[in-house]
């Protein structure tokens, strides 16, 4: 059996006196891939802020292998091993492919990534790894973002919104991908709209409901109705 690498508690989020994650208990083992599934608003961003220290008020525990992260600075929680390929890629559009990769790499964390091995992944952003990020196709943009997460090593690979505004043969393309980046033991969260994918892509799925989980379960015996049910809260 697998050892738990990643629990929330009973979590609770908020943005000033909002209150946008209500009790959320999501757990994630080592080598595992979930899917967290919901509507626009449903707490699925707010979910991975919350794990990877962007957000300021966060009530009950985030445990990484056992210890708290709940009060950790962003830049800490990074170090300790969780990467986020944030919705909307968020590359720094003047530095170039490369350089923007290199940030990633600045956490200095022992591992199978670095540039070659980024390169080797996504050929295409050897042949523009010298342009600036800004100039890239959003797909190529999408591959920089993952690449630039993978470049940090970690344990935990956060992907928010991975197919977002991008064609579907270029969804199809960075979900081939997919089993090459979670390999030797490293264990991601998927927050997709793409139901489907979702399933295709997980061993398990969580659905969110205006901040709460809605549905929870393996992503092979969970009916359509179940999750339709759970996704549109009838």
């Amino acid at each position: 059996m697998h050892k738990k690498i990643l629990e929330t508690k009973n979590l609770n989020a908020f943005y000033g006196d909002f209150q946008a994650l209500f009790e959320v208990s999501i757990d994630l083992f080592e080598g595992e891939i979930i899917s967290i599934i919901g509507a626009n608003g449903a707490g699925k961003s707010t979910f991975m802020k919350a794990v990877t220290g962007l957000l300021a008020k966060v009530e009950n525990d985030i445990n990484l292998k056992g210890r708290s992260i709940k009060n950790l600075r962003a830049d800490e929680i990074a170090r300790k091993g969780i990467a986020m390929v944030p919705e909307g890629r968020k590359l720094f559009p003047s530095l170039s492919v490369e350089e923007n990769l290199l940030i990633g790499g600045q956490i200095n964390r022992i591992g199978p990534w670095n540039l070659t091995s980024i390169y080797k992944l996504f050929p295409d952003l050897y042949e523009k790894k010298n342009m600036p990020s800004n100039l890239l196709s959003g797909g190529q943009q999408q591959m920089a973002a993952i690449g630039r997460a993978l470049m940090s090593n970690p344990e935990i690979i956060l992907f928010d919104e991975i197919s977002l505004g991008l064609a579907p043969i270029i969804i199809k393309k960075i979900y081939q991908n997919l089993p090459d980046v979670i390999k030797d033991g490293m264990s991601a969260i998927v927050v997709e709209q793409d139901i489907s994918k979702a399933i295709e892509i997980s061993n398990r799925v969580y659905c969110l409901q205006e901040g709460k989980i809605a549905l929870s379960g393996h992503s092979n015996k969970l009916t359509r109705e179940e999750i339709s049910k759970a996704y549109f809260g009838m």
